[in-house]
């Protein structure tokens, strides 16, 4: 079970939202690469970073700071998403050795969009699902669309996706604890790796993962706990490992 901070990025300042309202942002450090290096050292071997800006304005705002990070970390891998919209977009974060870009709302209003991508640059592809009652949500979640999670995680199986990030739009960055029943559910119908995200609290989460890693659910992104420390993130890596290790 591989544990991966998210450093999301609003204005050039690491920031976690609540149920992704802009306008609800609590910035944690003016220095997100800092703040890429405090996980780095702590173990982290996935950063998640998310241009906010980006998601809302439909392209690359904050790219010189996820460039930064790349750079610092050449060896980590990174997975990126926020304005991701086009292939050249895609091409320039993989030029600046990004292993993984992730699709949101182009995704699920562009269909045919993942299959050229991931033609394109297989391997490299991940669709976030962003998800309240089972409905798929775009635009930085502020509408929901009539899409069923599941189905559309199928389609984008078939297409050739590395994975699927899921998130319970209604309990991330509100420490509410992870939606272990959905997020199962959703893997146990596919046969590509379901990464959690929204709503981690503490290690109890942490070990529910792990009890259901077997469903195929390999990761899970968390924020606003290691930010505010009602998780410490290498106790909870170290957790998982041994959790996991004989599974």
């Amino acid at each position: 079970m591989l544990l991966i901070p998210a450093i999301d990025i609003k204005d050039g300042k690491c920031v976690r939202l609540r149920q992704g309202r802009m306008q609800e942002a609590t910035i944690f450090s003016d220095d997100p690469l800092a703040m890429a290096k405090r996980w780095v050292d702590v173990g982290a071997r996935r950063l998640h970073i998310v241009d906010l800006n980006g998601a809302h304005a439909g392209k690359p705002v904050n790219a010189v700071a996820i460039q930064s990070i790349r750079e610092t970390f050449s060896d980590l891998p990174i997975q990126v998403g926020g304005g991701i919209r086009d292939e050249d977009t895609i091409q320039s974060y993989i030029d600046m050795g990004v292993q993984y870009v992730i699709l949101g709302t182009k995704a699920v209003n562009a269909p045919h969009f993942v299959s050229d991508v991931c033609a394109e640059f297989p391997g490299h592809i991940i669709v976030g699902l962003d998800a309240k009652d089972g409905k798929v949500a775009i635009d930085g979640w502020s509408k929901l669309s009539g899409h069923d999670v599941i189905d559309l995680a199928k389609k984008y199986q078939k297409e050739g996706v590395e994975a699927i990030v899921y998130t319970d739009i209604g309990r991330d960055g509100m420490l509410s604890g992870i939606n272990i029943e959905a997020t199962v559910k959703l893997a146990s119908a596919i046969s590509i790796p379901v990464i959690a995200s929204g709503g981690i609290t503490d290690l109890g989460d942490i070990r529910k993962l792990c009890e259901v890693v077997d469903s195929g659910i390999i990761g899970a992104i968390t924020g606003r706990a290691i930010y505010e420390g009602t998780l410490d993130f290498a106790a909870a890596q170290k957790l998982a490992d041994e959790l996991t290790k004989t599974k």
